[in-house]
């Protein structure tokens, strides 16, 4: 039985997110991130904050749902603290850069504001 471990709202998407969504990454920031990485981010609110994903769980985006496949080492410090999350959509088992959660190859959703992330564990 799987259960809700972090839970967010968007609430604005930078003008850049569509050419990094094309690419396969999306990268998360809290509204607290300073305004020169609010160009290629999706900021968001957090409601549920137990902890980071970890590999086998779900993660459910703007109605899309997505398996984690691999967490770079500091990926979980990185959401919990500053709201960071680099996801990618590269299919890989281990993590390339230290703040990566890959996932299964396969096109991003087009994130809203307003839109959902939500991780459920394993």
């Amino acid at each position: 039985m799987s259960s809700l471990v972090y839970s967010t709202t968007v609430t604005a998407v930078g003008e850049l997110v569509a050419d990094f969504r094309e690419q396969g990454v999306l990268v998360f920031f809290g509204e607290s991130a300073p305004i020169e990485l609010h160009e290629f981010s999706i900021l968001h609110k957090p409601d549920v904050e137990t902890r980071a994903p970890l590999p086998g769980d779900l993660i459910r985006l703007s109605n899309e749902e997505f398996t984690v496949l691999a967490v770079g080492s500091v990926a979980s410090d990185n959401l919990l603290n500053l709201g960071h999350l680099d996801l990618k959509a590269n299919g890989l088992p281990e993590a390339e850069l230290p703040g990566d959660v890959n996932v299964e190859v396969r096109d991003l959703p087009t994130v809203k504001v307003g839109d959902r992330l939500e991780v459920y564990s394993a």
